[in-house]
């Protein structure tokens, strides 16, 4: 090796190393070479449509993504002795989501680069070219389609051809055999099957998307403060951004106040809801775990075929068989009726306390004639008939009696003064106030001129 090329070749890897990032440059210290990663610059709303053979099954056949990044280039090379002033780069081009032919024809195009520069460093030009030309290049456009061929070439083999309109067509397997005779030995196509590629461009993309955010500034409209992409969480829907830490606060409380599915996006009218997974980044373990159990117990009681143990103490979800209204809890084995959550009592009528009357009664009296049917069936007619009758007893005495002072026996007054004798306990007590009245002078409370009914005995 030549001085002159020696330090040609030091001085190209240490520009590069200068101007690319770990990720997109990395020198091989055993030799004179590298690996460069080189990912395009797309235009928006950039799509891929994926597509099986006829003969293939697959999930993901027919589905079309927007993508913002795809998964680079990978340029490996090695220099010889005598580059650059005699001998080019030895390489490799190798892509996920590139048919070989297309690899075969950047790869042509890096040799004419060479033979333009000749005797001067090209490593540069190259990346360059890969970076910004490619996809005009291969005239790539949007939507790019991903397609799985069969090939024959002396054995049956699968192989991933993306479609292009002038170097690929999967419709035609023979022009596809007959192209892989002039194919370049250094193209590699580094892909698996068409599915794991789907998912390696998806994570790709996302990881990318990560990055570009986390480097960013974003203003936070609840702290009123620019802060990085690294520090903030957007809601997946609506893409607004917040720093972490306030959402950190407004997830915590929402949490400890039992309302689970009001983790949505702090901005007005907006309806996002933020992902398990960014609750479970932004609140401790403790937290996270009532959430889930909240969120397990809502969407349980939504499914009408779930009750709950009435046991205080276990309150284990039970599955209810259609038409039969017995429980048994798979915990404490506990077997109750689903209506009236009590022991199961067979086809007995559901047993109802004094305290639920009302609630019946009002159920009742609102119902369409199914429910009511089911109602009578459920506690009896005659205990509905029952219930109604103690309600309308009960709002008559609210409204034309008065509960004794003392005992609390309903006392209706039809005549006479405003000094009144309880049926009950015998006590006295004034009708305008109720308050209690003296046995030995009751009087009193009417002569008193300090008392709110003074000289008010008979009514006006």
């Amino acid at each position: 090796m030549s001085s002159e090329d020696k330090e040609a070749q030091e001085d190209e890897l240490l520009a590069l190393a200068s101007i690319y990032d770990e990720d997109e440059f990395k020198r091989v210290d055993s030799l004179q070479g590298g690996e460069t990663r080189i990912c395009l610059e797309l235009p928006q709303n950039f799509k891929i449509f994926v597509s099986g053979s006829p003969t293939e099954c697959l999930q993901n056949s027919g589905f079309e993504y927007t993508v913002c990044f795809l998964p680079p280039l990978v340029l490996n090379f090695e220099l010889p002795p005598d580059y650059p002033s005699v001998s080019p780069p030895m390489f490799t081009l190798s892509s996920k989501w590139l048919s070989r032919a297309q690899l075969t024809a950047l790869c042509k195009h890096l040799d004419n680069l060479w033979e333009e520069n000749r005797g001067c460093v090209v490593l540069f030009a190259w990346m360059q070219f890969l970076k910004e030309e490619t996809l005009a290049y291969l005239s790539i456009t949007s939507p790019y389609e991903l397609k799985m061929c069969r090939q024959e070439n002396g054995q049956s083999r699968t192989s991933l051809f993306p479609v292009n309109s002038e170097l690929d067509g999967c419709g035609a397997a023979g022009a596809a055999t007959a192209q892989e005779e002039t194919l370049d030995e250094r193209a590699v196509q580094d892909v698996e099957s068409l599915s794991s590629l789907i998912r390696e461009i998806l994570d790709f993309d996302q990881a990318q998307q990560k990055k570009c955010f986390n480097s960013k500034m974003f203003f936070c409209s609840i702290c009123f403060s620019e802060k990085l992409g690294s520090e903030c969480m957007y809601f997946m829907e609506c893409r607004h951004i917040y720093c972490k830490s306030c959402l950190k606060d407004y997830f915590e409380i929402q949490i400890r106040d039992g309302q689970v599915h009001c983790l949505s996006c702090p901005e007005p009218k907006c309806s996002s809801v933020a992902t398990p997974g960014q609750v479970k980044e932004l609140v401790g373990e403790e937290l996270f775990a009532r959430y889930d159990r909240l969120l397990l117990q809502s969407s349980l009681d939504l499914m009408t075929d779930v009750v709950y143990c009435p046991r205080p103490c276990c309150q284990t979800p039970v599955m209810q068989e259609p038409g039969c209204t017995m429980g048994i809890c798979s915990r404490c084995n506990y077997a109750f009726c689903t209506l009236c959550k009590m022991t199961y009592h067979g086809v007995s009528l559901c047993k109802i306390t004094a305290e639920k009357l009302m609630d019946l009664r009002n159920e009742y009296q609102e119902a369409d004639e199914a429910t009511k049917i089911f109602l009578e069936q459920r506690y009896g007619k005659r205990v509905i008939q029952k219930a109604l009758e103690e309600m309308e007893s009960r709002e008559w005495l609210e409204k034309n009696s008065k509960a004794c002072p003392c005992c609390g026996t309903p006392i209706e007054k039809l005549d006479g003064c405003n000094k009144m004798t309880c049926t009950g306990c015998s006590q006295h007590f004034c009708w305008l106030c109720m308050g209690s009245l003296s046995r030995v002078n009751p009087y009193k409370h009417f002569n008193d001129t300090s008392s709110p009914c003074f000289n008010r005995f008979l009514p006006v």
